[in-house]
């Protein structure tokens, strides 16, 4: 089953996706941002995506080739957008970078709760 949420701004369209982006869902998908992609800038939200088949993978190549940036925040979906060369942009729950500064939303690194074994 797959969720999309339009959100729609002066200047960029989002399409939030969640749950499988696979099948028949992904096609109608790709004719929906097909439509409106032409009005200007598209970000693809992948956060929620916990599946991707190959039509959703044609689907997320297709939007590349608008200039579509997307989000993707784990691994499994920073491999797919890799292996389809797409466009990842941060998604503002970067943690901590070296320095210790926050990240883009203000978090901090957390101290580690492990305590090494007295013997």
């Amino acid at each position: 089953m797959l969720r999309v949420e339009i959100r729609d701004s002066a200047d960029t369209l989002v399409l939030k996706l969640e749950g499988r982006f696979a099948g028949d869902d992904a096609k109608q998908t790709r004719t929906l941002a097909a439509d409106v992609a032409e009005r200007g800038k598209l970000l693809v939200d992948l956060t929620e995506v916990v599946f991707v088949d190959a039509t959703g993978e044609e689907a997320l190549s297709f939007f590349g080739q608008f200039g579509a940036q997307f989000v993707a925040p784990n691994s499994y979906l920073l491999d797919v957008c890799e292996r389809l060369n797409l466009h990842v942009v941060s998604n503002g729950r970067a943690s901590a970078d070296e320095s210790g500064a926050p990240g883009a939303n203000g978090d901090q690194l957390r101290p580690s709760r492990f305590k090494p074994r007295k013997r």
